[in-house]
């Protein structure tokens, strides 16, 4: 009897351990399985990774190929000497470079670091700074420019009382147009303009119409120095250039004469390009059109306007420099004959442009501003919805400049667009 029960013991461990074998067996069997399948899964995400890089650096080969080809073509026409051009999509900064001379007699080609001036791209940088100063609480967009700036009068006390911040840097004040321009140009200091407004007649009530102005606009510079005690010029390096990495970036004469790679300015002549002096105009006025950089310090620009620099300052505050003030109405200015324009408008230092898509009616915002000095002529343009940006800088006047903005922007959609999209067959067969 006691055999049997021990036999019954011994069946039935040995029956337990059979079936504890086999499910651990079928255990590991399905752990393998199920690792096999996370390895897979890996391995397909990997390699997505890499022909996502492979794809990403064939664009911008075909996009450096299309844009050497661009302004190659350019130069063969005699349109331009020089170009220095930034763009940028995402995070990115996707080119950044020069193409023809900075210096003819030399024969020194314009490269990423090659120095402009920025003429009325300035501007852009005058709304940032005072957005910024507003977020700190140091100026407020309502501040009268009397308060700051006792030397400025209107005609009347009550006309002066409503020019504010805003409005001047919106060109909404009602100051007849380009009104002591001249006066800028002459070296003249801005306090000394500013007493002269006392004796003009306004276009238009303040707020009323748009009318472009630099010796208004530049009062916003003072007003910045009497808020902080610092000068526009140290404001721009302390809150901009510095942390942004603009190495090149400058606001005054002597910085641009002393750097070892900047643009000579040129005008054509019937028997070939001549250099010009480079004038010290607007560096009494930086806020109107005082700013030096090069092709890399504007892509590190753009890259932070389209907010992929939040450590510097808070992207959604900038929506409000891109906010339209006032309306440009008319089309008689260049960039209201681009195709699909609808309406311009100017914020506060950038004009802000609506598009309708040929095709499909879709509407679009581009943040523009063009700007001349010295025999410099540049564009920079956003789209925020591509999360693009593009800037050309070029040494010397040229129609080209009407229109660069839109054919550049056709060229990197085609290029950067699709994965095959404007790619030679050379490039789609590289590894």
């Amino acid at each position: 009897m006691q055999r049997r029960k021990t036999s019954i013991i011994t069946l039935t461990l040995l029956f337990t351990i059979i079936v504890s074998t086999s499910s651990v067996r079928r255990s590991e069997a399905y752990s393998s399985k199920e690792t096999s399948k996370k390895t897979s899964l890996s391995l397909k995400i990997n390699k997505a990774e890499v022909q996502k890089a492979i794809i990403y650096k064939k664009q911008k080969l075909a996009l450096n190929d299309a844009l050497s080809d661009y302004f190659k073509k350019a130069i063969k026409r005699g349109e331009i000497l020089g170009a220095g051009v930034s763009v940028v999509k995402g995070d990115s900064i996707i080119f950044s470079g020069g193409f023809g001379l900075r210096n003819l007699k030399k024969q020194d080609h314009v490269d990423a670091n090659t120095v402009f001036r920025l003429g009325s791209l300035s501007k852009g940088f005058a709304g940032v700074l005072a957005d910024m100063e507003v977020s700190e609480g140091k100026l407020h967009w309502e501040d009268k420019v009397s308060d700051l700036v006792p030397e400025f009068a209107l005609s009347s006390p009550a006309l002066t009382s409503q020019i504010t911040l805003s409005k001047i840097l919106s060109h909404s004040s009602g100051v007849p147009y380009h009104s002591y321009t001249n006066l800028v140009e002459s070296g003249m200091s801005l306090t000394d303009i500013a007493k002269r407004f006392k004796s003009l007649k306004l276009s238009a009530r303040p707020g009323d119409i748009y009318s472009y102005q630099n010796a208004i606009f530049a009062l916003s510079g003072t007003m910045v120095q009497k808020a902080t005690g610092e000068t526009i010029q140290q404001a721009l390096k302390e809150k901009i250039f510095t942390p942004l990495g603009m190495s090149t970036a400058s606001t005054d004469y002597e910085s641009l004469m002393k750097s070892e790679d900047f643009a000579t300015p040129y005008y054509q002549l019937a028997n070939g390009w001549r250099a010009r002096k480079i004038n010290q105009k607007y560096y009494n006025a930086v806020a109107a059109g005082g700013v030096n950089a090069s092709p890399s310090d504007m892509a590190k620009w753009m890259r932070f306007l389209l907010g992929h620099n939040p450590g510097v300052f808070n992207p959604m505050a900038l929506s409000k420099v891109f906010a339209p003030m006032i309306e440009i109405k008319g089309y008689h200015h260049y960039y209201q004959q681009w195709e699909g324009h609808v309406a311009s408008y100017y914020g506060l230092g950038w004009r802000i442009h609506k598009f309708a898509d040929p095709a499909t009616g879709e509407l679009s915002t581009m943040m523009h501003h063009g700007g001349a000095v010295s025999n410099y002529r540049n564009e920079i343009a956003l789209f925020p919805k591509e999360d693009m940006g593009v800037c050309i800088l070029f040494n010397s006047p040229t129609q080209l400049a009407q229109r660069v903005v839109p054919e550049l922007h056709e060229i990197i959609k085609k290029v950067m667009g699709s994965p095959l999209n404007g790619l030679s067959k050379g490039q789609l067969a590289m590894n």
